[in-house]
């Protein structure tokens, strides 16, 4: 065989083993409810991703797109069927509950290949203008557009991404990052995959991570960021009525105040110096890894922590 007759042979080989990987058979599964505004969408699903939209109707309209990676339409087919999902409605309130009832053991997938992996789900629900949603899934993101009510999400799987949200907003992921935009009520996040991202937050902010920084570009309310990994930015931009705090073991602390704002700084860092545009009286021995004492009339505590970067008080 000569070189060329290789060089086409290998790459027919790669040609046709590239369309074996990237083949796949999809099926869309589509259901329609009526609802009213005020009511609540729950979903639990041991595997997929979520997205939740909104639209003027009185409808919840579901969309559930299976993709198999694979050629065979048989396996497809009984993968597909194996993912038994079940709806509840009652009222302006539905319930879905998905799970998969074929075989997932470590055997099973050994000897006949990770079928249950080969199985990708997608769950696309548009739901009210004003309406609440849970939502729990062990195997993909969370993503919830424009919403008035609150927000509850959970995954082990991946990312958390939020909208404007008009009410509160409560997640919790252990494989990804979180991203919020604008935010009326409350927010308490939690992450072990990745940084957070708030963009405003008209109330009160708990957010807590070890596998990223924090940046929380407006707050109206008090709060209490932590991560291990990464540094931490907050603007505090009205007064709060509870002390706050931000730490972080792997990073900066870099903090924006409102120029009337009344607080106690608590300031300390192991891994740099701490530095404040706000006259700040001290007792005692002044050292530059921390800093104690009033800004403006004093008020809540301001505890900031660092073992690994240096802290700054800005005047917003």
């Amino acid at each position: 065989m000569t070189n060329l007759k290789k060089i086409i042979t290998i790459i027919l080989v790669t040609l046709f083993t590239s369309v074996s990987l990237f083949a796949a058979v999809e099926k869309l599964e589509t259901k329609t409810f009526k609802a009213k505004s005020g009511g609540q969408l729950k979903v639990e699903t041991d595997k997929g991703s979520i997205t939740v939209k909104t639209h003027p109707q009185e409808s919840i309209d579901v969309e559930i797109l299976f993709k198999v990676k694979t050629e065979d339409e048989e396996l497809a087919d009984d993968l597909i069927k194996a993912f038994v999902v079940d709806y509840d409605n009652n009222g302006s309130d539905l319930t879905i509950k998905a799970k998969y009832k074929g075989d997932k053991s470590w055997l099973s997938n050994l000897f006949g290949g990770s079928k249950w992996n080969k199985l990708n789900v997608k769950f696309t629900i548009t739901v009210p203008e004003r309406f609440n949603v849970d939502l729990n899934t062990s195997g993909g993101g969370i993503s919830v557009g424009d919403l008035e009510g609150f927000v509850q999400a959970e995954t082990s799987g991946g990312g958390l991404t939020f909208g404007n949200i008009k009410g509160n907003i409560d997640g919790e992921t252990s494989g990804g990052g979180i991203t919020v935009g604008e935010c009326s009520g409350n927010i308490n996040i939690s992450t072990s995959g990745g940084g957070i991202k708030i963009e405003k937050c008209e109330g009160k902010v708990d957010a807590h991570t070890s596998g990223g920084g924090i940046t929380v570009n407006e707050v109206y309310g008090p709060i209490k960021a932590s991560t291990s990994g990464g540094s931490v930015f907050a603007s505090i931009l009205e007064q709060p009525n509870e002390d706050c705090s931000l730490e972080t073991s792997g990073g900066g602390i870099t903090v924006k105040l409102a120029s009337n704002i009344n607080l106690y700084l608590d300031a300390k860092t192991s891994g740099g110096s701490v530095q404040t545009d706000f006259p700040v009286s001290v007792k005692g021995k002044i050292k530059s890894s921390q800093l104690q004492g009033a800004i403006n009339d004093g008020g809540p505590k301001l505890y900031l922590r660092s073992s690994g970067g240096s802290i700054h008080v800005e005047e917003n």
